[in-house]
């Protein structure tokens, strides 16, 4: 931990230690329990945007049927894993083998397989929005089985208990709980992430991935005990999240922030590569909206001490989430966006 040297001694410094610690179980355990959970979920949305959520009710075993199977995959030789590359893929799923990703126009030290909701493709039409191409099938290992059925059980999983804090988020600030409902459900766009950092790059860099912000409305992380997360404070600095058995690490995607006018944070965040040849596995899960949804303002009562959204000329922020989910693809994932996606390619 990094303690800012003019405050170190100051008692009423925060403490960065770690991320607050939210029992979602605490729903199911009468109203004063309920009362008090709604108290915390406010406070780390609205002062924080990160926290360590427990009492979700995922088992051991589905984590570890999911991780078991993760790991067959990244043990797989270099040629199957090269067989699922996301450089074939128009709809940006599959493989992306280590350095070919970038965060803030700079190399990720990671390499990972991309998953979504097990749908057809979709070709946009003439006039049709060009975010349809997001839309479609996902890309397997035929030697490995186990993966599909883990991972689009996890989709689901993790879905259902995305829905279910957002609904304790939204009553925790005085919102309608059901309010996003209409852009969620069987039409949202969820999307999961496998994630390997293979230790330090070559070139002696530590950027396993890039400081930046989420753009959907939740993001679930499970990460293993080796640690490298890192959340930017309220001080400026970045600090470490300390791993925790069983938990998922919960921030705010841009949505929320926007959706709140500024009121409810979406929070730098990036990952520092492990020391020589450690590895780091992940497996974060964003909880997005469908395609072409408008993000309604959320209807809250305490929208007048809203301070307005975070001002990035970089990354604008479009009215249709599937706008900045394609943005975010085609910077992020330049051989696909350059194979398939070359008209849509806007000068830097």
């Amino acid at each position: 931990m990094t303690i800012h040297p003019a405050t170190a001694h100051t008692p009423a410094t925060p403490s960065y230690d770690q991320l607050p610690i939210i029992d979602l179980s605490a729903a199911d355990r009468g109203p004063q329990a309920r009362a008090l959970l709604h108290a915390q979920l406010h406070s780390a949305a609205h002062d924080v945007g990160f926290f360590q959520l427990t009492g979700h009710g995922v088992t051991p075993a589905e984590t570890d049927a999911l991780l078991t199977a993760m790991r067959d995959f990244f043990a797989l030789p270099e040629a199957d894993r090269l067989a699922l590359d996301n450089v074939n893929s128009p709809h940006f799923r599959g493989y992306t083998r280590t350095g070919d990703e970038r965060t803030g126009g700079s190399r990720d030290w990671r390499d990972q397989l991309d998953i979504g909701a097990e749908r057809p493709a979709r070709v946009p039409g003439p006039g049709e929005p060009p975010y349809w191409w997001l839309q479609g099938p996902n890309q397997w290992p035929a030697a490995l089985p186990a993966l599909r059925t883990a991972a689009l059980a996890w989709i689901d999983r993790l879905s259902a208990v995305a829905q279910r804090l957002l609904h304790e988020l939204l009553t925790a600030i005085g919102a309608p709980a059901g309010f996003y409902d209409p852009v969620l459900g069987a039409h949202a766009h969820p999307h999961l992430k496998l994630v390997r950092y293979p230790g330090s790059a070559d070139d002696g860099t530590g950027q396993g991935v890039g400081a930046h912000k989420d753009y959907g409305f939740l993001t679930l992380l499970l990460q293993d005990t080796v640690g490298g997360l890192q959340v930017q404070r309220a001080d400026g600095r970045f600090h470490d999240v300390p791993p925790i058995d069983g938990a998922f690490v919960v921030n705010l995607g841009e949505l929320l922030e926007v959706a709140t006018d500024g009121y409810l944070l979406a929070t730098n965040h990036r990952v520092v590569s492990p020391p020589g040849a450690t590895e780091r596995f992940s497996v974060p899960f964003f909880y997005n909206p469908r395609l072409d949804a408008k993000v309604e303002p959320l209807p809250f009562p305490h929208a007048s001490k809203a301070p307005g959204v975070t001002d990035d000329p970089a990354n604008p922020l479009h009215a249709e989430y599937g706008y900045n989910e394609l943005k975010g693809k085609l910077r992020a994932h330049p051989l696909v966006a350059g194979r398939h996606h070359a008209g849509l390619l806007t000068p830097a």
